[in-house]
C-alpha cells in the first residue's frame, strides 16, 4: 500500500466572477522513499493540490480522498491534522523568507517546531536545532542558530526551512519550488542535500517544480498538470523519451539550451497562454494551444488512459542500474492522439541534454537511453 494515495481530488474557490476549479479530479500515489515530481506552468494547480491535502487552503471547496497511511487527510479533524502536519508531513515552501518569522531567530523557530510535537526540554530542542543546521550544511551552527532570517542568505534560509521540515523526521516531505531564485551552485547543493536526507530517513518526497532539469535529477515518477488536471503520468525515463501528450512534448522542447550543446539555438515556447480556470474551453483544455488539435479535441474531454509500452523500450541495458531495467509501467495520458504518437521525437537527445544541463553540470546516468545516446 502506498504511503499517500490521492483519488479524484477536487479543489474549487467561490469568487465574485464564479466558481474557480483549481484542481479537477487529480489522482496519484507516492510510496515510502519515492520521489514524485509534479510539473506544469504557473496556475496549473500543483501547489493548490498539495496544500489542500494538508489543510492550508482557506475557503476552498475540497472533495475526493487523500489517504495518508490509510487515514483520509480531507476528513480528518483539524486538531489531528495539525498534529500530523510537521510531525509526519513536512513542508518546504518556495520563498523561505515569507515562511520564517522575521522577529524570531532561526534556531528558535526550529525549536518551536520540535517542542510543538515532542515532550522534551528546551535545551534538548536547541541542541537538536544546532545539529540540524549542521546537517544541512550551515557553517558554525552553534553561532548561526541565534541569527535572524534576514542574516541568512537565500540558500541558507532554504536550508533552514529544510532543517525545520526534517526536524521530526517526517515520512512525507512536500517541497514546493524549493530551488526557485537560487543560483545554480546553491540549487545543486540543496538538491543533493534533499537526496541525502531522503536516503537516510526513507522519506517520500513530492517535488513541485517547473524546472525539468530538477525533475531529471530527482524524480522517480513525473506527473504533468495542466489547467488543474493531470494530463500525463509516467516514470521519469518514459516521460523524457516516450512522452505522449503534446503538452509534455511542449514542456520538454521549451527547456533552455546551454551554449555548450546548442550555440545560438532559440527557445521553442508553447504557443498561447494557459486558460482561465473560470472559463475553461470545451473539450480538451489544451486544444487552443495544441499543434495536433483535431475536431474531437474541441468537443470531447479526453480521459486519462493507459498508454501501451513498447517492448524494445524495456530491454535491459548494462549501462543502467538494475532498478532502472524494470519495464516502464503506469504510463497514462489524457489525449485523443493514438498510441502511435508515443515515441522518441527527432530531438529526443537534445531534449535530454537541455534538461540535464538545466539541472546539473554532468549527465544523469539513468536518463542515458541506449537508443538515443
Amino acid at each position: 500500500m502506498a504511503l499517500l494515495e490521492v483519488d479524484d481530488l477536487q479543489v474549487a474557490f467561490d469568487t465574485e466572477d464564479g466558481r474557480l476549479r483549481a484542481v479537477r479530479g487529480l489522482s496519484f500515489s507516492v510510496e515510502a522513499g519515492q520521489t514524485l515530481g509534479i510539473v506544469g506552468e504557473s496556475g496549473s494547480g500543483k501547489s493548490v493540490a498539495t496544500q489542500s491535502m494538508v489543510g492550508l487552503t482557506r475557503g476552498a471547496r475540497i472533495s475526493g480522498r487523500a489517504l495518508f497511511d490509510g487515514d483520509d487527510l480531507l476528513t480528518m479533524a483539524p486538531e489531528n491534522l495539525r498534529a500530523l502536519r510537521g510531525n509526519q508531513i513536512g513542508m518546504v515552501f518556495q520563498d523561505p523568507l515569507t515562511s520564517l518569522h522575521p522577529q524570531y531567530t532561526v534556531g528558535w523557530q526550529i525549536q518551536e517546531a520540535i517542542l510543538a510535537h515532542e515532550q522534551i526540554r528546551k535545551g534538548e530542542a536547541r541542541k537538536r536545532a544546532v545539529d540540524l543546521l549542521g546537517q544541512v550544511g550551515i557553517s558554525q551552527p552553534e553561532r548561526r542558530v541565534d541569527d535572524f532570517p534576514h542574516q541568512f542568505s537565500g540558500g541558507m534560509r532554504q536550508r533552514a526551512m529544510i532543517a525545520m521540515a526534517l526536524s521530526l523526521s517526517p515520512r512525507l516531505l512536500i517541497a514546493d519550488e524549493p530551488t526557485t531564485a537560487l543560483d545554480v551552485t546553491v540549487q545543486a547543493q540543496v538538491l543533493e542535500l534533499m537526496k541525502k536526507l531522503q536516503a537516510e530517513y526513507g522519506t517520500a518526497l513530492i517535488l513541485i517544480t517547473h524546472d525539468l532539469g530538477v525533475v531529471a535529477d530527482m524524480a522517480d515518477d513525473v506527473l504533468v498538470m495542466y489547467a488543474g488536471r493531470a494530463v500525463e503520468k509516467a516514470d521519469r525515463r518514459t516521460l523524457y523519451y516516450r512522452q505522449h501528450h503534446p503538452y509534455s512534448k511542449g514542456l520538454l522542447a521549451s527547456v533552455p539550451a546551454s551554449a555548450a550543446h546548442a550555440p545560438g539555438e532559440r527557445l521553442i515556447p508553447i504557443a498561447g497562454q494557459p486558460p482561465s480556470l473560470l472559463h475553461l474551453p470545451s473539450g480538451c483544455a489544451f486544444h487552443p494551444r495544441c499543434p495536433y488539435v483535431m475536431d474531437v479535441c474541441v468537443s470531447e474531454t479526453p480521459e486519462l488512459l493507459s498508454v501501451p509500452s513498447i517492448a524494445s523500450e524495456n530491454r535491459p541495458s548494462e549501462n543502467r542500474p538494475a532498478s532502472e531495467n524494470r519495464p516502464a509501467g503506469g504510463h497514462v495520458s489524457a489525449c485523443h492522439l493514438p498510441p502511435e504518437a508515443v515515441g522518441p521525437s527527432p530531438d529526443a537527445e537534445s531534449r535530454r541534454e537541455r534538461a540535464v544541463a538545466a539541472g546539473r553540470s554532468t549527465p544523469v546516468a539513468v536518463l542515458q537511453d541506449e537508443g538515443a545516446a
